[in-house]
Formats: C-alpha cells, structure tokens, sequence
C-alpha cells in the first residue's frame, strides 16, 4: 500500500478573516506523498491494493494529455511495482508535455485515441477491445472515482478536524466531495466549487451519492459560479489571485482546482457568506504538477513547491 507523510492542517492569516471575525485554516494534502500528491494518494491507495489481492501485474486508467490522474497513477503503480498503461484522450495531444513525459519516465505506457473513441471508454465493447490489445488489467476510471476512491477520500477528515464548522473543497469528477461527505458530522457544512461549467454537476453529485449510499449527517452545499470559464478554463484574474495569494501565504495553487476554490471562497467571505465565529478548512487537493504543464501551454509560469 501507499504510505502517506504527516498531513499539515496550516492556519491562515488575513485581515479581511479579523474583519470578519471567522478563522481560516488549510489541509496541505499536497504533502500527503512525494510522488502520489493530494487526494489522488487517497483514490488509488485502496484500488492499487484491490489490484494487488487480484493478483494484478497492471493497471489501465483514462485521461487527458495534461491529466492529475494520469501523472499520479503513473507514479503509484511504479511505487507499487505495477505497470500501467494510460489510455489519452486525443490523437492530437502533445505527446512532450511535462505530464506525459512524466508518465513515460514512470514507465507508463501511452495508448493515445481520439475524442470520439474516448467518449465510448466506459462502454463494455471498448473495454473488451483494450483487453483484445493490452490483455488483463486493473480498471480504474477516468479521474480514479469508484466506490474504493471513496472509500479512501472519506479518511481524508479526522478527529483533528471536527472543530471545523466549514469544510472547502472542489469539484471534478466529485469522489473527493463524496468521501468528505461520508466522514462529515452533523454541524458541519461541506461547501464543493465546481471547476466544471454547469448545473450538470449537481445531478451528478446527486447520482454519485446514491449509487454509493452516502447520507452526509451534515449539510452540503454545492457552488458552480467559481468555474472560471470551464473545465481547465482559466482568466487574467484568476492567474492574478494565484499570484496574490503565493505572496499573501507561501502557498502554490492550481489554476484547474484549488486555484478555483479557493479564488471563489475569498469571494464569498467577501460577501459576508460565513457567519461570525466561523471556523473554515479549506482543502488543497494537489495538482500542482499541472502547473508546469500550464507554462508548457501559456508561457505563463505559476507558483510551485
């Protein structure tokens, strides 16, 4: 199994937070693990060791050229001493970007499709055709969310946590959500921002918690205005508040996940959303290794550990 390093619980400092009269703290789990950062250690600690007791020699998994995914799953399976194969959307990717290079150095084995073959990766026919091709593997899915990601995610809260009255965190493919919504007690507020563009995401969140049978005992809210334009969209102001917040607090974000949630939190303490008294975490999930594939894109360089 993976070992995770101590996870750091950080107490911000701001003025507007006096003002308000609420504390702010943040979970580094961007620390967890060296090379298995933020809550991909914990969506593929558990299927890596379920592969394992299948006596699997290799996982498959899914994603895009610039993919968290990806990079982790490359890296776990290594630590592991699995092999893994990466099924990447696009036959047009940049097959030199950090991310893929990355995962090639891992011994990742790339298979790249196109966008219309990716839609149908969930579907019984195109998994037959990869076992045709790669022969047996671990499946895990696009973005690591299954019932054992969950199982994971819902031990990133712990005992140490339970003074918070305000959990912060965002939204991808919502198996990190669905864990801390499972370990969530019942004066909590578990607050999701979306970095997707869409009311399509609250019916999906909604779908993920019945298939897995969570009824959080606290309250959840779902945000979708902080999405900046969409799935790894991005803006002039949200580069700027990452900037900002580097200089305010020594801490890097991403502009696909982190960068979003927190970007969108600062706006609703902004707009007097918390109460005074108001004890908020907010959850770094990781990412930070897309930073350098951002450059790679935009030329433009961001904060990083």
């Amino acid at each position: 199994m993976l070992h995770p390093q101590p996870v750091k619980t950080v107490p911000l400092l701001h003025p507007i937070f006096e003002e308000k009269r609420i504390e702010v703290s943040m979970l580094r789990l961007d620390q967890v693990h060296f090379s298995v950062p933020g809550n991909k250690f914990f969506k593929l600690k558990y299927n890596l060791e379920e592969a394992k007791n299948q006596g699997k020699t290799t996982i498959l998994t899914f994603g895009g050229a610039f993919s968290n995914h990806i990079h982790a799953s490359a890296a776990a399976a290594r630590n592991l001493g699995l092999k893994s194969i990466g099924i990447i959307r696009g036959e047009d990717s940049d097959k030199s970007n950090p991310t893929l290079a990355y995962a090639r150095g891992q011994g990742m084995h790339l298979y790249f499709i196109s966008r219309d073959e990716y839609r149908r990766k969930n579907t019984e026919e195109f998994i037959a055709k990869l076992m045709g091709t790669f022969g047996d593997f671990y499946l895990i899915p696009e973005g690591g969310t299954n019932p054992l990601a969950i199982k994971g995610t819902s031990e990133i809260l712990t005992e140490q946590h339970q003074e918070y009255s305000h959990i912060c965190t965002s939204i991808g493919t919502g198996g990190t959500l669905a864990g801390l919504a499972q370990s969530l007690r019942q004066e909590q507020i578990l607050i999701g921002f979306s970095s997707l563009k869409g009311e399509f995401i609250l019916e999906e969140i909604q779908q993920l918690m019945v298939r897995n049978s969570i009824q959080p005992l606290g309250k959840l809210e779902i945000n979708t205005a902080y999405h900046f334009g969409g799935y790894a969209k991005w803006t002039s102001e949200l580069i700027d508040f990452i900037g900002w917040f580097w200089k305010e607090f020594g801490v890097p974000l991403d502009p696909i996940y982190t960068g979003k949630m927190v970007a969108g939190f600062f706006d609703l303490v902004q707009k007097n959303h918390f109460s005074e008294g108001s004890k908020i975490l907010l959850i770094h999930t990781g990412g930070l290794q897309g930073n350098a594939g951002f450059h790679h894109q935009t030329g433009i360089r961001l904060p990083s550990l």
